[in-house]
């Protein structure tokens, strides 16, 4: 199966890794909570995973508070929330899911959420990172944007630029072997202008079982899995994860 970009995504040619320069097949998606990356990137995880590409997910925050339910305390979300992200990644393909741990709700930029997502970018060496577009407050005049997405999208925007880049930031990953890395394509979902759209038709459902793979957080109610169908197919009848894309200067 082809695993160029370029093959993937259609009429948009990102170059793809060049092996040559030691470029990994890796993709890293950075999400705030337990579902947020299927939201987000979950058919264009799927489509990379089956060309080859080793995708892993990193959860910013434990997902504590992400219910109205009474039965559950906050330790039994976090626990529950786990696996439900582990389960819709097995879905996907998506190798790997790594979870930083931050209190869900009260997520605040600092040198400490920084450092830990910029030892995730030197320890996995992504080609492209997907993550939360920062800057809207609110979405399309049609919801807020959570703040723990916004946080989440600007440590993980400032790890891919500078501070996994420069070696004099963190130099304690330096003594620990975590070599800085510069990652060539940053995507960011949740945007208010797009640049940049990925064809998840073929994986829709894929995407779709994802979803519904948190079950403490959605049903699979009919009507709710509609609406989300209608939410991603474009005007032309496609599904569609629509991404601003920025290509970083090699």
């Amino acid at each position: 199966m082809a695993a160029g970009l370029e093959d993937l995504f259609g009429r948009e040619h990102p170059e793809g890794p060049d092996e040559a320069k030691g470029e990994l097949r890796r993709a890293l998606v950075v999400a705030a909570h337990p579902d947020d990356a299927d939201f987000g990137a979950a058919g264009t995880a799927a489509l990379l995973a089956q060309a080859g590409w080793e995708v892993r997910y990193l959860v910013v925050t434990d997902g504590s508070k992400g219910s109205d339910d009474p039965a559950f305390t906050p330790e039994q979300l976090v626990t529950t929330r786990e696996q439900e992200q582990r389960d819709a990644a097995a879905i996907l393909g998506v190798a790997d899911v790594r979870y930083l741990g931050f209190t869900d709700g009260e997520l605040t930029a600092s040198r400490d959420v920084l450092e830990a997502v910029t030892r995730q970018v030197r320890e996995f060496r992504p080609f492209a990172v997907y993550t939360h577009d920062p800057e809207p407050v609110i979405i399309r005049n049609a919801f807020v944007n959570h703040s723990d997405h916004r946080v989440t999208g600007l440590m993980t925007v400032d790890a891919v630029y500078p501070t996994a880049r420069d070696r004099l930031n963190f130099p304690q990953h330096i003594e620990e072997g975590l070599e800085p890395h510069k990652v060539r394509e940053l995507y960011l979902w949740g945007a208010n202008e797009t640049n940049f759209e990925v064809d998840i038709s073929a994986v829709i459902e894929t995407k779709m079982r994802a979803l519904v793979a948190h079950p403490s957080q959605f049903g699979e109610d009919p009507e709710f899995l509609d609406q989300m169908r209608t939410f991603w197919r474009d005007e032309q009848g496609r599904y569609v994860e629509a991404f601003r894309r920025i290509v970083m200067f090699r």
